[in-house]
């Protein structure tokens, strides 16, 4: 039954970027992917990476697939030696700025899950000298000493921030996570939506793994699809206070759409053309070379697939109180289902 997409987008954003899983260990998040997703499509799977599939029956099935990818995985850190003192030294998986770890608190997913924080591991006079701080400046206090430290904890186990998620003013959105969490929950509105519209073809929504750290899950699951055409849904960097001069998008304007070397034109202008008939706000974003995104791999993709990259404004990427417009998140998923609905019966001349 077609949900109100407004209070869709909010339970979910809202529940996943609470959840925890980091790049290569996103397996926790199966059972919930499962419960989000099966009402809104014919049919769910995922792969031996961890990929997560929904796929949604077009009225011309079989014939050309449409393939939708958000990455659900976050950056994290991982345990890589426990000192004399029971301190934890560890390692980042992904773009993380250690600036923002320090006096953070820190879930250790170890024995069993632990509560620390971040602190500094020795003196900091180095580190004021230098004006910045080393991943090897920084350790996970989890209140044990060394004994009992390294019953509960071994080297190349996960640790993830831990953060409630805010409900801000003006229907915004902060937390960990919401790269790309966000752009999950974008996958969810358009197949919601799209459960009110005809389409032609096979809709194929991917959660995709490991994208923080190599764009793996956006690789494997194009290769398995090998769809006509694809668009990837991911974050981009919105305005703030000390970046107005250098980025261009912002928050509650609507979704970001990219154009450049790594977008197919027709896909782009497609696109384009489905925010401006459907009255939907939107954002460009020339990128000359290629993208960070799944987007980057998915075009390279056997021959070749038409690809398109559709991105939410995110203010304070790659901390743990990014924020985002809900408004965003809605008008990105209504906008990729207005697109498929828009496309033809016969894709071969893209």
């Amino acid at each position: 039954m077609l949900r109100n997409s407004f209070e869709l987008a909010r339970e979910l954003t809202c529940s996943l970027t609470e959840m925890t899983g980091v790049s290569g260990y996103e397996q926790g998040l199966k059972t919930t992917l499962q419960d989000i997703f099966a009402p809104l499509s014919a049919e769910t799977f995922s792969d031996f990476i961890g990929n997560f599939y929904a796929v949604k029956k077009g009225e011309h099935s079989g014939k050309h697939s449409v393939m939708l990818a958000a990455h659900i995985d976050e950056i994290g850190l991982m345990i890589t030696h426990i000192d004399e003192r029971g301190f934890l030294h560890f390692a980042t998986l992904g773009g993380i700025d250690q600036r923002t770890l320090l006096y953070q608190e820190i879930l250790v997913h170890g024995k069993e899950d632990l509560r620390g924080v971040v602190c500094l591991g020795s003196s900091h006079k180095d580190s004021k000298k230098r004006q910045t701080l080393d991943i090897e400046d920084l350790v996970i206090d989890i209140g044990f000493n060394d004994a009992a430290a390294v019953q509960m904890v071994k080297p190349g186990d996960i640790a993830s921030i831990k953060r409630c998620p805010l409900r801000l003013l003006n229907d915004r959105i902060s937390g960990k996570a919401l790269d790309d969490r966000a752009g999950v929950v974008v996958l969810a509105v358009c197949l919601n939506e799209l459960m009110g519209m005809k389409h032609q073809h096979d809709v194929v929504a991917v959660a995709t793994v490991q994208e923080e750290v190599g764009l793996r899950g956006g690789l494997t699951s194009s290769e398995r699809l090998l769809p006509s055409l694809a668009v990837a849904v991911d974050v981009t960097h919105a305005q703030t206070l000390d970046t107005k001069s250098q980025v261009s998008a912002e928050l509650a304007k609507g979704p970001v759409i990219s154009l450049g070397p790594n977008i197919h034109p027709w896909v782009y202008t497609r696109l384009s053309d489905s925010a401006q008939q459907n009255r939907i706000a939107c954002q460009r974003q020339a990128i000359p070379g290629a993208t960070g995104t799944d987007a980057r791999v998915i075009q390279l993709t056997g021959y070749g697939i038409p690809t398109g990259l559709v991105s939410i404004p995110l203010r304070y990427m790659h901390t743990s109180v990014e924020t985002a417009s809900l408004q965003d998140i809605v008008e990105c998923g209504k906008l990729l289902a207005y697109f498929i609905a828009s496309l033809p019966e016969e894709l071969e001349e893209i």
